[in-house]
C-alpha cells in the first residue's frame, strides 16, 4: 500500500506535510515529489509512469494559483487523484479550489478543502481501506478514539462568561 504526494513548488512543502503525517500515522508508505505540470511536464509524465510501475495506488496532488497539476496528473493515469487546493495568491486559494473541483468529465479529481492535505491523506486512507484490512482496522480504531476523545472533551455543560 503506497501513496504518492506531488506538489508544484518547494514553497508548498509546509502545506503538504499534513498528508505525509496522516499517511505515516496509518502506516501507508509514501513518496513525495515536487513537480510542475507547466515547467517540467515531461518529468511529471515520467514520474507518473514510474509511480504506476512501482505499485502506488493513490496520488495526492497539491497546487495553487491555476492549479493544473492535479488535473494533468489525472489525465495521465487511472489511479485515484486527490487534489489539495493551495492558497498562493490574494484570492486565498479560491482560484485553486475552483480550478481543481471543476474538472471536465470524464477526468475526475477528488478535491478537499484549501490547504487541507491531512484530509486528502484521510481520503487516501479510506480508499486503501477498501482493499487492505490492516488499514481498515486502523481506520475503525481511529474513528472510535476520535469519538471517545470528543465526548471526553465536551461532556460538560458550556458556561459563557458574559
Amino acid at each position: 500500500m503506497k501513496a504518492a504526494i506531488i506538489f508544484g513548488s518547494r514553497s508548498d512543502t509546509d502545506k503538504m506535510k499534513g498528508a505525509a503525517a496522516c499517511l505515516k500515522e496509518f502506516g501507508v508508505e509514501y513518496k513525495a515529489f515536487i513537480l510542475s505540470a507547466h515547467r517540467v511536464p515531461e518529468h511529471l509524465e515520467k514520474t507518473i509512469k514510474e509511480i504506476e510501475e512501482e505499485g502506488f495506488e493513490v496520488i495526492i496532488a497539491g497546487a495553487g494559483l491555476a492549479a493544473h497539476l492535479p488535473g494533468v496528473i489525472a489525465s495521465k493515469t487511472i489511479l485515484p487523484v486527490i487534489g489539495v487546493p493551495i492558497s498562493a495568491s490574494n484570492l486565498d486559494g479560491m482560484d485553486a479550489l475552483l480550478s481543481i473541483v471543476q474538472m471536465p468529465k470524464p477526468i475526475t479529481v477528488a478535491t478537499v478543502g484549501i490547504n487541507n492535505s491531512y484530509n486528502a491523506a484521510m481520503l487516501a486512507v479510506e480508499i486503501l481501506a477498501l482493499k487492505y484490512d490492516s488499514i481498515k482496522n486502523k481506520l475503525v480504531e481511529y474513528r472510535k478514539k476520535m469519538k471517545e476523545d470528543f465526548i471526553a472533551d465536551n461532556n460538560k455543560a458550556v458556561e459563557f462568561d458574559i
